[in-house]
């Protein structure tokens, strides 16, 4: 639900790269569901790793929005240079005096104007670094959870089989005595 949450605002806010990144992220996460109810182990793996990487797109994401390491949101990182917007919080922010940027070279495409927010009470970067921060948290929980099915389902093929090979103490098996006490007599004292 957050995923799709946060793919309707990049939507409303063009950016191309967290679009793409979003609709993978929810394909894997059907993928993963899908391996957990019908016993896929290949499939609970995969996203257990897609977890590990959503958590390092969302550590980028939140260093984008706050300018750490050298980025700047400014940059047509995350759209691709096709287009002006940045941020649908940074441009619709509710308490954010809104002003109108003019247009440089050709103009906003599709008649798009951008629309920077200034004055906010909270940042809308800072929107934007909470989202990516419960993404983390949430893949986190989702990669602990694929850890422990693919746990599980290794535990479970390990344990399971058709003859008796693997376990040690069958309980079709009759005990036997061995070949060395068959040949011997057995005397008992008088």
């Amino acid at each position: 639900v957050a995923a799709l949450e946060r793919q309707v605002f990049d939507f409303l806010g063009y950016q191309w790269a967290p679009i793409l990144a979003n609709f993978v992220h929810i394909i894997v996460v059907i993928l993963g569901l899908f391996g957990t109810i019908q016993y896929r182990l290949r499939y609970v793996m995969v996203y257990t790793v897609w977890a590990a990487v959503w958590v390092t797109w969302n550590v980028f994401i939140i260093c984008f929005y706050l300018e750490v390491g050298g980025l700047l949101q400014d940059s047509e990182l995350l759209t691709f240079s096709l287009s002006r917007h940045r941020s649908w919080w940074r441009e619709r922010w509710p308490g954010c005096l809104h002003e109108e940027v003019p247009a440089v070279g050709l103009g906003a495409p599709h008649g798009q104007a951008l629309v920077s927010g200034a004055g906010c009470a909270l940042e809308p970067s800072y929107v934007e670094a909470l989202h990516s921060g419960l993404q983390i948290l949430i893949a986190l929980l989702g990669f602990v959870c694929g850890c422990h099915v693919v746990s599980v389902f290794t535990e479970e093929e390990d344990s399971f089989d058709f003859i008796g090979g693997f376990d040690p103490f069958p309980l079709y098996h009759v005990n036997e005595k061995p070949p060395s006490l068959l040949s011997k007599q057995a005397y008992l004292p008088a």
